[in-house]
Protein backbone atom coordinates (compact mmCIF):
# COMPACT_ATOMS: atom_id res chain seq x y z
CA UNK A 1 0.00 0.00 0.00
CA UNK A 2 1.48 3.39 -0.69
CA UNK A 3 1.99 6.20 1.50
CA UNK A 4 -0.72 8.29 0.07
CA UNK A 5 -3.52 5.55 0.28
CA UNK A 6 -4.14 5.93 4.22
CA UNK A 7 -4.52 9.79 4.01
CA UNK A 8 -6.96 9.47 1.16
CA UNK A 9 -10.15 8.92 3.37
CA UNK A 10 -8.84 11.13 5.98
CA UNK A 11 -8.69 13.81 3.21
CA UNK A 12 -12.55 13.21 3.04
CA UNK A 13 -12.49 14.23 -0.86
CA UNK A 14 -16.27 13.17 -0.48
CA UNK A 15 -17.34 15.72 1.51
CA UNK A 16 -19.19 18.27 0.75
CA UNK A 17 -18.72 22.31 1.91
CA UNK A 18 -21.20 23.62 4.33
CA UNK A 19 -21.42 27.30 5.45
CA UNK A 20 -19.57 28.07 8.72
CA UNK A 21 -21.11 29.33 12.07
CA UNK A 22 -18.50 28.92 13.90
CA UNK A 23 -18.68 30.92 17.33
CA UNK A 24 -15.64 30.70 18.70
CA UNK A 25 -13.23 31.88 15.43
CA UNK A 26 -10.75 34.06 17.45
CA UNK A 27 -9.57 30.74 19.22
CA UNK A 28 -10.13 28.12 17.02
CA UNK A 29 -8.78 29.12 14.13
CA UNK A 30 -4.91 29.34 15.67
CA UNK A 31 -3.62 26.54 14.99
CA UNK A 32 -1.10 27.13 17.58
CA UNK A 33 2.31 28.87 17.69
CA UNK A 34 5.06 27.40 18.29
CA UNK A 35 5.44 27.03 21.93
CA UNK A 36 8.86 25.53 22.94
CA UNK A 37 9.21 26.84 26.12
CA UNK A 38 11.62 24.47 26.90
CA UNK A 39 14.35 24.74 23.68
CA UNK A 40 15.74 21.69 24.32
CA UNK A 41 12.47 19.75 23.08
CA UNK A 42 13.35 17.14 20.39
CA UNK A 43 12.04 13.94 19.02
CA UNK A 44 13.74 10.93 18.46
CA UNK A 45 14.64 7.97 16.32
CA UNK A 46 14.10 5.55 19.52
CA UNK A 47 14.59 2.18 18.01
CA UNK A 48 17.00 3.35 14.72
CA UNK A 49 17.91 -0.43 13.50
CA UNK A 50 14.25 -1.10 13.50
CA UNK A 51 11.67 -0.46 10.59
CA UNK A 52 7.71 -1.05 10.19
CA UNK A 53 5.38 -1.63 7.49
CA UNK A 54 2.64 0.65 8.03
CA UNK A 55 2.45 0.99 11.81
CA UNK A 56 -0.97 1.52 13.39
CA UNK A 57 -0.66 1.37 17.00
CA UNK A 58 2.17 0.42 19.52
CA UNK A 59 1.31 -0.62 23.32
CA UNK A 60 3.17 -2.32 26.47
CA UNK A 61 2.41 -4.80 28.19
CA UNK A 62 0.47 -3.59 31.83
CA UNK A 63 3.28 -4.01 34.07
CA UNK A 64 6.13 -4.88 31.81
CA UNK A 65 8.34 -2.31 30.30
CA UNK A 66 10.88 -4.64 28.58
CA UNK A 67 9.10 -4.66 25.11
CA UNK A 68 7.15 -2.96 22.83
CA UNK A 69 4.25 -4.54 20.50
CA UNK A 70 3.96 -2.42 16.58
CA UNK A 71 0.81 -2.76 15.04
CA UNK A 72 1.19 -2.62 11.33
CA UNK A 73 -2.05 -2.55 9.25
CA UNK A 74 -1.99 -5.81 7.12
CA UNK A 75 -2.39 -7.95 9.88
CA UNK A 76 0.99 -8.61 11.73
CA UNK A 77 1.90 -7.54 15.63
CA UNK A 78 6.00 -7.55 15.97
CA UNK A 79 7.37 -7.47 19.19
CA UNK A 80 10.69 -6.28 20.31
CA UNK A 81 13.15 -5.50 23.52
CA UNK A 82 12.62 -1.80 24.42
CA UNK A 83 16.30 -0.84 23.95
CA UNK A 84 17.84 1.64 21.60
CA UNK A 85 20.16 -0.72 20.37
CA UNK A 86 18.00 -3.62 19.56
CA UNK A 87 18.34 -5.01 15.91
CA UNK A 88 15.47 -6.98 15.30
CA UNK A 89 12.00 -7.73 15.85
CA UNK A 90 9.89 -10.59 15.69
CA UNK A 91 6.57 -11.70 14.36
CA UNK A 92 4.28 -11.35 17.61
CA UNK A 93 0.84 -12.51 15.89
CA UNK A 94 0.00 -12.95 12.41
CA UNK A 95 -3.80 -12.80 11.07
CA UNK A 96 -3.20 -11.57 7.33
CA UNK A 97 -5.15 -14.11 6.16
CA UNK A 98 -7.96 -12.56 8.03
CA UNK A 99 -7.80 -9.04 7.71
CA UNK A 100 -9.05 -6.94 5.08
CA UNK A 101 -6.68 -4.11 4.54
CA UNK A 102 -5.65 -1.07 2.31
CA UNK A 103 -6.84 2.72 3.00
CA UNK A 104 -8.28 2.38 6.43
CA UNK A 105 -9.22 -0.87 6.33
CA UNK A 106 -6.65 -3.13 8.08
CA UNK A 107 -5.68 -4.11 12.47
CA UNK A 108 -6.19 -0.95 13.19
CA UNK A 109 -5.93 -1.61 17.39
CA UNK A 110 -4.43 -3.63 19.67
CA UNK A 111 -5.23 -3.59 24.04
CA UNK A 112 -3.40 -5.94 26.54
CA UNK A 113 -6.05 -7.56 29.35
CA UNK A 114 -5.11 -5.90 32.54
CA UNK A 115 -4.51 -8.97 34.03
CA UNK A 116 -2.00 -10.50 31.05
CA UNK A 117 0.45 -11.29 32.58
CA UNK A 118 -2.07 -14.11 34.64
CA UNK A 119 -4.13 -14.76 31.75
CA UNK A 120 -2.22 -14.15 28.40
CA UNK A 121 -5.31 -12.43 26.37
CA UNK A 122 -5.14 -9.35 24.40
CA UNK A 123 -7.49 -7.73 21.99
CA UNK A 124 -7.80 -6.94 18.55
CA UNK A 125 -9.77 -4.55 16.05
CA UNK A 126 -9.74 -5.33 12.40
CA UNK A 127 -11.85 -4.86 9.41
CA UNK A 128 -12.84 -8.34 7.56
CA UNK A 129 -14.65 -10.16 5.15
CA UNK A 130 -16.92 -9.16 1.81
CA UNK A 131 -19.22 -7.94 2.80
CA UNK A 132 -16.79 -5.70 5.16
CA UNK A 133 -17.22 -6.21 8.82
CA UNK A 134 -15.57 -4.81 11.91
CA UNK A 135 -14.38 -8.09 14.50
CA UNK A 136 -13.48 -7.12 17.83
CA UNK A 137 -11.39 -10.07 19.05
CA UNK A 138 -9.46 -11.88 21.87
CA UNK A 139 -6.43 -13.76 21.14
CA UNK A 140 -4.48 -15.58 24.02
CA UNK A 141 -0.28 -15.76 24.35
CA UNK A 142 0.78 -19.03 26.15
CA UNK A 143 2.77 -17.30 29.02
CA UNK A 144 3.56 -13.52 29.33
CA UNK A 145 6.80 -13.76 27.83
CA UNK A 146 6.09 -15.92 25.19
CA UNK A 147 7.27 -14.14 21.61
CA UNK A 148 4.23 -15.81 19.62
CA UNK A 149 0.66 -15.74 20.21
CA UNK A 150 -1.61 -18.40 18.64
CA UNK A 151 -3.47 -16.97 15.20
CA UNK A 152 -6.17 -19.99 15.64
CA UNK A 153 -6.49 -18.71 19.66
CA UNK A 154 -9.57 -16.08 18.15
CA UNK A 155 -12.14 -15.53 20.37
CA UNK A 156 -14.63 -13.00 18.38
CA UNK A 157 -16.40 -10.98 21.11
CA UNK A 158 -18.42 -9.56 17.94
CA UNK A 159 -18.79 -8.18 14.57
CA UNK A 160 -20.59 -4.81 12.90
CA UNK A 161 -21.18 -4.37 9.35
CA UNK A 162 -19.37 -1.64 7.50
CA UNK A 163 -21.22 -0.06 4.80
CA UNK A 164 -17.98 1.89 3.28
CA UNK A 165 -14.62 1.03 3.14
CA UNK A 166 -13.62 4.51 5.50
CA UNK A 167 -14.16 5.98 8.65
CA UNK A 168 -13.81 2.34 10.66
CA UNK A 169 -12.11 3.83 13.82
CA UNK A 170 -10.39 0.94 15.56
CA UNK A 171 -8.49 2.54 18.81
CA UNK A 172 -9.10 0.43 21.95
CA UNK A 173 -8.28 1.30 25.48
CA UNK A 174 -8.81 -0.46 28.65
CA UNK A 175 -10.13 1.92 31.60
CA UNK A 176 -8.84 2.14 35.38
CA UNK A 177 -12.46 0.37 35.64
CA UNK A 178 -11.25 -2.52 33.78
CA UNK A 179 -13.37 -2.18 31.16
CA UNK A 180 -12.41 -2.66 26.87
CA UNK A 181 -13.23 1.27 25.51
CA UNK A 182 -13.47 0.80 21.75
CA UNK A 183 -13.73 3.85 19.19
CA UNK A 184 -16.05 3.53 16.09
CA UNK A 185 -16.15 5.75 12.70
CA UNK A 186 -19.61 6.35 11.21
CA UNK A 187 -19.51 3.68 9.10
CA UNK A 188 -17.87 6.03 6.13
CA UNK A 189 -18.52 7.83 2.96
CA UNK A 190 -18.72 11.62 3.33
CA UNK A 191 -21.23 13.40 5.69
CA UNK A 192 -22.82 10.16 7.16
CA UNK A 193 -24.88 9.60 5.22
CA UNK A 194 -27.06 6.77 6.74
CA UNK A 195 -26.58 8.96 10.06
CA UNK A 196 -24.70 6.45 12.03
CA UNK A 197 -23.28 8.78 14.43
CA UNK A 198 -26.79 9.83 16.32
CA UNK A 199 -28.52 6.60 15.91
CA UNK A 200 -28.04 4.63 19.24
CA UNK A 201 -29.26 1.46 17.46
CA UNK A 202 -25.89 1.18 15.45
CA UNK A 203 -22.23 0.33 16.79
CA UNK A 204 -21.09 3.12 14.14
CA UNK A 205 -19.61 6.73 15.17
CA UNK A 206 -19.57 5.78 19.18
CA UNK A 207 -17.00 5.10 21.94
CA UNK A 208 -18.21 1.37 23.17
CA UNK A 209 -17.56 -0.17 26.30
CA UNK A 210 -17.76 -3.47 27.48
CA UNK A 211 -16.79 -6.13 30.23
CA UNK A 212 -14.36 -8.46 28.57
CA UNK A 213 -14.45 -10.39 31.62
CA UNK A 214 -18.33 -10.81 31.54
CA UNK A 215 -20.29 -13.32 30.03
CA UNK A 216 -24.13 -12.11 29.34
CA UNK A 217 -23.58 -11.26 25.67
CA UNK A 218 -21.87 -14.59 25.27
CA UNK A 219 -18.13 -13.96 25.38
CA UNK A 220 -18.40 -10.45 26.89
CA UNK A 221 -21.08 -8.63 28.99
CA UNK A 222 -21.86 -5.30 29.53
CA UNK A 223 -20.83 -2.90 32.64
CA UNK A 224 -24.00 -2.15 35.04
CA UNK A 225 -23.66 1.58 34.47
CA UNK A 226 -23.58 1.63 31.17
CA UNK A 227 -26.17 4.47 29.70
CA UNK A 228 -28.70 2.11 27.86
CA UNK A 229 -29.42 -1.04 29.91
CA UNK A 230 -29.50 -4.34 28.13
CA UNK A 231 -33.39 -4.80 26.49
CA UNK A 232 -34.07 -0.66 27.17
CA UNK A 233 -37.72 0.19 25.58
CA UNK A 234 -36.13 2.56 23.27
CA UNK A 235 -34.04 -0.29 21.46
CA UNK A 236 -30.36 1.09 21.83
CA UNK A 237 -27.40 -0.73 22.05
CA UNK A 238 -26.11 -1.46 25.36
CA UNK A 239 -22.65 -1.59 24.24
CA UNK A 240 -22.63 1.96 24.04
CA UNK A 241 -20.93 4.47 26.11
CA UNK A 242 -20.88 7.83 23.93
CA UNK A 243 -22.12 8.79 20.55
CA UNK A 244 -22.28 11.21 17.76
CA UNK A 245 -18.46 10.93 16.77
CA UNK A 246 -17.61 11.05 12.91
CA UNK A 247 -13.81 8.92 12.68
CA UNK A 248 -12.08 8.96 16.56
CA UNK A 249 -8.59 7.87 15.27
CA UNK A 250 -7.21 7.36 18.61
CA UNK A 251 -8.51 7.30 22.14
CA UNK A 252 -6.59 7.58 25.36
CA UNK A 253 -6.72 7.95 28.82
CA UNK A 254 -5.10 10.40 30.94
CA UNK A 255 -3.34 7.68 33.20
CA UNK A 256 -3.25 10.39 36.13
CA UNK A 257 -6.60 10.67 36.49
CA UNK A 258 -8.69 8.78 34.14
CA UNK A 259 -10.02 11.28 31.25
CA UNK A 260 -10.73 9.57 28.42
CA UNK A 261 -9.96 12.18 25.55
CA UNK A 262 -10.60 11.37 21.88
CA UNK A 263 -9.18 12.74 18.38
CA UNK A 264 -12.31 13.42 15.74
CA UNK A 265 -11.29 13.43 12.02
CA UNK A 266 -13.29 16.08 10.23
CA UNK A 267 -15.55 16.49 7.35
CA UNK A 268 -13.58 19.13 5.39
CA UNK A 269 -13.73 22.64 7.27
CA UNK A 270 -12.51 21.38 10.94
CA UNK A 271 -10.73 18.97 13.39
CA UNK A 272 -11.62 17.70 17.19
CA UNK A 273 -10.46 16.78 20.70
CA UNK A 274 -13.08 15.54 23.10
CA UNK A 275 -13.54 14.67 26.59
CA UNK A 276 -15.70 11.77 26.44
CA UNK A 277 -17.93 11.34 29.16
CA UNK A 278 -21.05 8.62 29.77
CA UNK A 279 -23.80 9.22 28.06
CA UNK A 280 -22.96 11.91 26.02
CA UNK A 281 -23.40 13.17 22.50
CA UNK A 282 -20.62 14.88 20.25
CA UNK A 283 -22.58 15.98 17.59
CA UNK A 284 -22.13 14.04 14.76
CA UNK A 285 -23.26 14.96 11.92
CA UNK A 286 -25.32 18.26 13.38
CA UNK A 287 -22.09 19.56 14.04
CA UNK A 288 -18.38 19.43 12.50
CA UNK A 289 -16.38 20.60 15.11
CA UNK A 290 -17.76 24.34 16.54
CA UNK A 291 -19.64 24.67 12.95
CA UNK A 292 -23.02 23.84 12.20
CA UNK A 293 -22.98 20.82 9.51
CA UNK A 294 -26.28 19.69 8.82
CA UNK A 295 -28.34 21.79 8.53
CA UNK A 296 -25.74 24.25 7.81
CA UNK A 297 -26.90 27.33 9.88
CA UNK A 298 -28.93 27.87 12.93
CA UNK A 299 -28.33 23.89 14.18
CA UNK A 300 -29.68 22.96 17.67
CA UNK A 301 -26.82 22.49 19.66
CA UNK A 302 -28.54 21.51 22.71
CA UNK A 303 -27.20 18.84 24.83
CA UNK A 304 -24.26 18.41 22.48
CA UNK A 305 -20.54 18.47 24.09
CA UNK A 306 -18.61 21.01 22.77
CA UNK A 307 -15.44 19.95 21.59
CA UNK A 308 -12.84 20.99 24.42
CA UNK A 309 -10.60 22.33 21.38
CA UNK A 310 -11.02 22.25 17.56
CA UNK A 311 -8.99 23.57 14.73
CA UNK A 312 -9.50 24.57 11.03
CA UNK A 313 -8.11 22.25 7.58
CA UNK A 314 -7.73 25.46 6.07
CA UNK A 315 -3.92 25.61 7.17
CA UNK A 316 -3.09 22.25 5.59
CA UNK A 317 -4.06 20.14 9.04
CA UNK A 318 -6.79 17.40 7.75
CA UNK A 319 -6.66 14.82 9.55
CA UNK A 320 -6.70 14.73 13.33
CA UNK A 321 -3.92 11.78 15.21
CA UNK A 322 -4.88 11.94 19.11
CA UNK A 323 -2.42 11.30 21.32
CA UNK A 324 -1.99 11.16 25.04
CA UNK A 325 -1.34 13.23 28.27
CA UNK A 326 2.23 13.74 29.07
CA UNK A 327 2.74 12.19 32.18
CA UNK A 328 6.51 11.43 31.90
CA UNK A 329 9.46 12.95 33.46
CA UNK A 330 12.28 13.81 31.05
CA UNK A 331 10.32 16.82 29.83
CA UNK A 332 9.09 18.98 32.68
CA UNK A 333 7.78 21.96 29.93
CA UNK A 334 4.88 19.46 28.77
CA UNK A 335 3.87 17.74 32.27
CA UNK A 336 0.19 17.26 32.33
CA UNK A 337 -0.12 18.66 28.36
CA UNK A 338 -2.28 16.65 25.87
CA UNK A 339 0.12 15.73 22.79
CA UNK A 340 -1.24 15.52 19.82
CA UNK A 341 -0.72 16.00 15.82
CA UNK A 342 -1.95 16.05 12.48
CA UNK A 343 -1.34 12.81 9.93
CA UNK A 344 -1.74 15.38 6.65
CA UNK A 345 0.82 18.04 7.80
CA UNK A 346 3.38 16.19 10.22
CA UNK A 347 2.02 18.95 12.79
CA UNK A 348 2.57 18.16 16.91
CA UNK A 349 1.06 20.36 19.69
CA UNK A 350 0.78 20.40 23.16
CA UNK A 351 -2.78 21.35 24.89
CA UNK A 352 -2.94 22.51 27.88
CA UNK A 353 -6.22 22.33 29.93
CA UNK A 354 -7.49 24.32 33.25
CA UNK A 355 -10.12 21.37 34.74
CA UNK A 356 -11.95 20.34 31.71
CA UNK A 357 -11.47 23.64 29.76
CA UNK A 358 -8.97 24.71 27.18
CA UNK A 359 -6.15 26.62 28.59
CA UNK A 360 -3.41 27.04 25.66
CA UNK A 361 -3.16 24.86 22.75
CA UNK A 362 0.82 25.16 21.13
CA UNK A 363 3.02 24.04 18.31
CA UNK A 364 5.71 22.05 19.41
CA UNK A 365 6.58 20.60 15.39
CA UNK A 366 6.53 21.09 11.99
CA UNK A 367 6.51 18.28 9.33
CA UNK A 368 7.10 15.17 11.39
CA UNK A 369 5.37 13.19 8.92
CA UNK A 370 2.51 10.96 8.28
CA UNK A 371 1.69 10.60 11.88
CA UNK A 372 -0.36 7.15 12.22
CA UNK A 373 -0.58 6.84 15.77
CA UNK A 374 0.97 8.04 18.94
CA UNK A 375 1.63 5.94 21.90
CA UNK A 376 2.61 5.92 25.38
CA UNK A 377 5.26 3.74 27.55
CA UNK A 378 4.00 2.75 31.10
CA UNK A 379 6.73 5.55 32.84
CA UNK A 380 4.66 8.04 30.74
CA UNK A 381 6.81 9.04 28.22
CA UNK A 382 5.41 9.95 24.47
CA UNK A 383 6.07 8.31 21.02
CA UNK A 384 5.18 8.15 18.02
CA UNK A 385 4.92 6.40 14.83
CA UNK A 386 5.81 7.97 11.72
CA UNK A 387 3.48 5.77 8.98
CA UNK A 388 5.13 6.69 6.21
CA UNK A 389 9.07 6.17 7.01
CA UNK A 390 8.06 2.78 9.12
CA UNK A 391 9.76 5.10 12.18
CA UNK A 392 8.98 4.98 15.66
CA UNK A 393 10.17 8.77 17.31
CA UNK A 394 10.10 9.72 20.68
CA UNK A 395 9.46 13.24 21.99
CA UNK A 396 12.58 13.53 24.22
CA UNK A 397 14.45 16.41 26.21
CA UNK A 398 17.96 17.16 23.90
CA UNK A 399 19.99 17.87 26.98
CA UNK A 400 19.07 14.37 28.68
CA UNK A 401 19.41 12.30 25.39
Amino acid sequence: MSLYSFPIFFLLLLGVATTSCSKDKDITEDPGTIGNADTTLKTKDTFPALKFVDPVDMKQIPGDSTRFFVVEQSGVIRVFQNNATVSSSAVFLDIKNKVQDGGERGLLGLAFHPDFKTNGFFYLNYTAGNPLKTVIARYKASTATAERADPSSETVLFTFNQPYDNHNGGSMQFGKDGFLYIATGDGGSGGDPQNNAQNRKSMLGKILRVDVNGTGKGNYGIPADNPYPVGNNDGFLPEIYAYGLRNPWRISFDMDNGRLFAGDVGQNKREEIDIITKGGNYGWKLKEGVDCYEPSSNCNGQGLIEPIHDYVQSNGDRSITGGYVYRGTSIKSLAGKYIYGDFASGRIWALELDGDKKKSNAMLFESKGAISSFAQDLSGEVYYLNYGEGKIMKLVNGNLN
